[in-house]
């Protein structure tokens, strides 16, 4: 592909992800605006007069017309800046970076490790498919992918951190060797118990449809080792779907890190938005959907860059 090829694509996918955020910004000061209630009401109390719930919609800007209102959000977007928290008026863009830390450090070992593990036990599964192990890590894997991520966080701080006292049940502090050797230990534990189930499935389906094909017959035709077949060719092959689930599977992955930062007190991004849902706090709910979904679009853009170099034969159009 030359590299004027490459550079349309991306002016081509840029112009995309820019037309979806607008809607998705459009969309949100929708739901915020017509679904989300009155903020000023929320804000001023149950016992608060008109004249009360009327100064707060001023200070707010609520009382403009909507069009003013949502070209002021257009602006807040652009800038980065969307003000200060309803709940504890701090800026928004402050909670976001020092939030974004603790975050990183739940999410980044969690997305590496499960990604790891449940490759290799697909691998391992899809070289003795049909044998007794194969059967028994569906069977376990069907088996916890029955249970919620709420049940694990129960069970694993009750009997590990609280009777066992194994791992601490809650706390963090400002040494990332600490939070990542201590603190950070039994989440990540218990996010994996839950991600990894439903990933070494689809990573076994993935390569089993690989095995079957015309050129793994023809790598062994030519006597190559199973071991060799499975790690360069099946796998290579297989790259691609697990690539897009890896990718595809980020915004749930931070789902479940709002779970466990919030019973585990981690004070991450996670823990501030769940609690700002508890207070109705508009401007950081607002922010983080924003975010999420541009993280979203450029991870899409990533995993298509990833395919052209995982395979070449594809074309990026």
């Amino acid at each position: 592909m030359t590299h004027p090829g490459m550079a349309m694509f991306l002016l081509r996918r840029l112009l995309h992800a820019l037309l979806t955020l607008l809607g998705v910004v459009f969309l949100v000061f929708v739901l915020f605006n017509w679904v989300g209630g009155d903020p000023a009401t929320l804000l001023a109390g149950k016992m608060a007069s008109a004249e009360d719930i009327a100064n707060v919609r001023h200070q707010l800007g609520l009382d403009l017309p909507l069009g003013s209102q949502f070209l002021l959000f257009l602006e807040q977007v652009v800038r980065g800046d969307y003000g200060e928290s309803w709940a504890t008026h701090e800026r928004v863009s402050t909670i976001f970076w020092t939030r974004l830390g603790p975050s990183l450090t739940l999410l980044l070992p969690l997305l590496l490790l499960q990604t790891l593990l449940s490759l290799a036990v697909a691998l391992l599964v899809a070289a003795w498919r049909g044998s007794w192990l194969d059967q028994g890590v569906r069977v376990v894997s069907t088996v916890a992918m029955s249970i919620s991520l709420l049940v694990y966080i129960i069970v694993g701080q009750y009997w590990l951190a609280y009777v066992w006292g194994w791992f601490p049940v809650k706390g963090w502090s400002d040494s990332l060797g600490t939070n990542l050797s201590t603190y950070a230990v039994l989440p990540i534990l218990l996010g994996l118990m839950v991600s990894i189930a439903p990933s070494v499935r689809l990573y076994r389906s993935f390569l089993l449809d690989e095995i079957d094909q015309d050129f793994v017959r023809t790598a062994r035709a030519k006597g190559l080792s199973e071991t060799r077949i499975l790690w360069v060719h099946v796998l290579r092959n297989a790259a691609i779907p697990i690539v897009t689930d890896v990718l595809m599977g980020l915004p749930g992955l931070l789902t479940g890190a709002f779970l466990l930062e919030h019973f585990f007190a981690i004070p991450g991004i996670g823990r501030e938005v769940i609690m700002a849902v508890e207070r109705s706090d508009f401007p950081l709910i607002k922010a983080t959907t924003v975010y999420v979904a541009l993280a979203t679009l450029l991870t899409n853009l990533l995993g298509d860059l990833l395919y052209r170099w995982l395979d070449p034969r594809v074309r990026l159009e």
